[in-house]
């Protein structure tokens, strides 16, 4: 799509060019053959929205007419897309769309498949199946390109990972591929061995144990409760057991889409109202800020504007400005019109917009979506700081399971069958909610050593047999 001008710009090379500059490489061969049309490259595009407007029809009628590789009835049960076969493109959700997209393009024969974030809109359990579909293309003679910013499904998924590093909508640079542990500890590290070569000051870390402890010692905790709430809507039922939260706490929310995580958030925030409440128990007067799922950037005035007229206290505060929106680069979005902002620009603005609000209870859905893997680590600091430093509280929407460990004092887990009948559990500590969770998804995680992050044990692999005979899905050890 692409020809590489190689820096040359005003006088751009020709085919013979590029060859000979590639020549002794893997992308000498790679470019021969793609040039001898002997290699057909196809790709999953980032941005599912152009995909209702340029493929009409019936889901099913759709995948039999891309089905080259006969996997249909394979890939559409491992995706959960045979619920949806009947309906036109244009009526699928994001995460249905994305499931969609990675089934139609892995149908077809191709020597080069290319997937564009793939767990965009996906809940960790679609994600893993996900990356189930795209390793199962893997044959002797082609080439899977992934590019991810959910760090534990990329350690799942790849064989070698190549970083990119340098300066936003400025210049760009690929490092040689490496290992997938090394490749990953090196993006964190912001250091390459290699070439010795630093790209960012900060190392990204996962220690999770420093914050809490240390931020809160010695103080006293102010204890809320909430009842016991039911919700039914159009065929679906939540049931919300009773729990209890403390401030200086963040409660994260785990389930699969569909079970009733932003319902259950909605009911807090007073935008749902439940239809049966167990026995009363003395809801407090709190106030709530509410940072939606769905971001629409339909407000036409500069951003500058909006944090003045939403946040006036927040944003004229300098301890704000250094803990909230420096990380969170704001300032260089100040001057830009609020709706022509991208997704992920969009997502740090709302976050700011959200945590600017002085409220007892922030309620946040889904806030890494759109942010690349450095903005999510950059995020969940942010969150954990603000929430610390302030004595509040925060329930937290989230499917990138790096970042959910990362925040969770406390998690809550929805069980159940998605889109009919749910229940939310009380909310209980980190380690045995997400033992809990990844019991159902029959997936083990470890720690990594040198980082702390979560690394999923590949399946039927020895550390993931002896954990689960262990009974021990989630493994915290520093």
């Amino acid at each position: 799509m692409l020809k590489p001008n190689l820096g040359k710009f005003t006088d751009p090379p020709n085919c013979d060019d590029i060859l000979k500059h590639f020549r002794g490489s893997e992308l000498q061969k790679y470019f021969t053959r793609l040039l001898e049309d002997k290699m057909k490259a196809i790709m999953k595009p980032q941005y599912l929205d152009n995909i209702p407007k340029s493929v009409e029809g019936k889901v099913g009628n759709i995948l039999n007419a891309k089905d080259k590789r006969l996997v249909k009835d394979t890939l559409c049960d491992i995706l959960e897309l045979n619920q949806v076969m009947d309906r036109n493109v244009s009526d699928l959700s994001g995460g249905e769309l994305q499931r969609f997209a990675i089934a139609a393009r892995a149908m077809e024969d191709a020597d080069v498949y290319m997937f564009d974030e793939p767990s965009c809109y996906l809940d960790v359990k679609q994600r893993l199946k996900a990356a189930q579909v795209i390793r199962s293309l893997l044959q002797p003679k082609n080439y899977v390109i992934v590019v991810e910013h959910d760090l534990s499904i990329l350690d799942y998924l790849s064989d070698y990972i190549c970083c990119l590093y340098g300066s936003p909508g400025a210049y760009g640079v690929v490092t040689l591929p490496s290992s997938v542990r090394e490749g990953i500890n090196i993006f964190l590290n912001g250091f390459i061995p290699t070439e010795n070569m630093r790209f960012r000051e900060e190392k990204l870390t996962f220690r999770v144990t420093e914050s809490a402890e240390e931020m809160t010692e010695g103080q006293t905790y102010q204890s809320y409760k909430y009842p016991t709430m039911m919700k039914t809507r159009s065929g679906f039922k939540l049931s919300v057991m009773k729990g209890s939260f403390n401030d200086s706490q963040i409660v994260v929310l785990l389930g699969e889409n569909g079970t009733g995580k932003t319902t259950f958030i909605r009911m807090l925030a007073g935008q749902v109202k439940p239809d049966k409440i167990g026995e009363e128990v003395d809801m407090p007067a709190y106030t709530i800020s509410y940072k939606p799922q769905e971001l629409i950037p339909k407000i036409f005035t500069t951003v500058r504007e909006l944090l003045h007229k939403k946040i006036p206290g927040s944003c004229s505060h300098a301890q704000f400005r250094s803990d909230v929106m420096k990380p969170l680069k704001i300032e260089e979005l100040l001057d830009r019109q609020f709706a022509n902002l991208s997704g992920g620009e969009l997502q740090r603005v709302a976050l700011c917009l959200c945590l600017g609000k002085p409220a007892d209870i922030y309620l946040i859905d889904e806030p890494s979506a759109h942010l690349d893997s450095e903005q999510r680590l950059l995020a969940a600091k942010v969150i954990k700081r603000f929430i610390l430093h302030e004595k509040k509280t925060a329930f937290v929407v989230e499917h990138d399971f790096i970042m959910a460990t990362y925040l969770a004092d406390k998690v809550i887990v929805f069980e159940g069958k998605p889109s009919v009948d749910c229940t939310a559990n009380v909310p209980e500590p980190l380690t045995s909610g997400m033992n809990r969770f990844l019991s159902h998804l029959d997936v083990t995680f470890r720690t990594d050593p040198t980082t702390y992050r979560p690394r999923i044990n590949k399946l039927g692999s020895t550390e993931d047999t002896e954990q689960k005979a262990a009974g021990c899905h989630y493994y915290l050890d520093y």
